[in-house]
């Protein structure tokens, strides 16, 4: 069964509200197995509870990305996959629309996020590969951005301690490879910036400043 047709405004114009072909129940409303095409030219099929998307589902978007996945009352819910018009994919858990749970980001350059979201944003503890270096860094995320105790990994050494606002700030320790460590901390360190403007701009970078090395100490292992 399918629905096709347009509403004549006031000033002559049609108005096309899409087309949508599969089943309905006995209120007529889309209900079950059905395909429709959206006003703005977007594309969906699948299931469909008492008018609204529900269930699983593929949406096409006219811009060329696509959610293939579980729906509940027309919003993004449970398991499914985002594939973005610049390459990058999201497999994981939604709720209410958003990235909500457990979830992977691969991201144009290849960089990978693993951990946990809310409301579209990284949020709990994760874990972030960077592809090109193969360094990842692992500990907790709040709104998108590392935050609290952290390890960032390297080839041949590795950094513990925690994280403000994407960058690491406060005591901490470098481990390497060749069994010692570099105890210290992260200083917030102001920087003049030179800019075209008449008024002088800083930026503040986090300094490393080395107290002691010592051996592999246990809880570094």
């Amino acid at each position: 069964m399918s629905d096709l047709g347009s509403i004549d405004l006031e000033d002559g114009n049609d108005f096309y509200f899409g087309e949508y072909d599969g089943e309905r129940n006995d209120a007529g409303e889309r209900h079950g197995n059905g395909k429709a095409t959206l006003p703005n030219g977007d594309y969906y099929e699948g299931k469909y509870e008492n008018g609204k998307r529900h269930g699983d589902g593929i949406y096409k978007f006219k811009s060329g990305a696509q959610y293939v996945g579980q729906y509940d009352k027309n919003k993004k819910h449970g398991s499914g996959t985002f594939y973005y018009p610049d390459g990058s994919v999201f497999k994981g858990e939604y709720a209410d629309d958003h990235r909500n749970g457990k979830g992977t980001y691969t991201y144009p350059n290849g960089d990978t996020f693993e951990g946990h979201w809310q409301d579209g944003q990284r949020h709990g503890v994760g874990t972030y590969i960077y592809s090109d270096t193969q360094s990842r860094y692992t500990g907790s995320w709040v709104k998108g951005k590392a935050e609290g105790a952290g390890e960032l990994v390297h080839a041949n050494h590795r950094y513990q301690g925690s994280w403000n606002d994407n960058l690491p700030n406060g005591p901490g320790k470098y481990i390497f490879n060749i069994c010692c460590e570099q105890h210290g901390e992260y200083i917030p360190v102001e920087i003049p910036m030179d800019v075209d403007d008449e008024e002088a701009t800083n930026i503040t970078i986090p300094k490393w400043k080395a107290s002691r090395v010592c051996g592999i100490t246990v809880d570094s292992k």
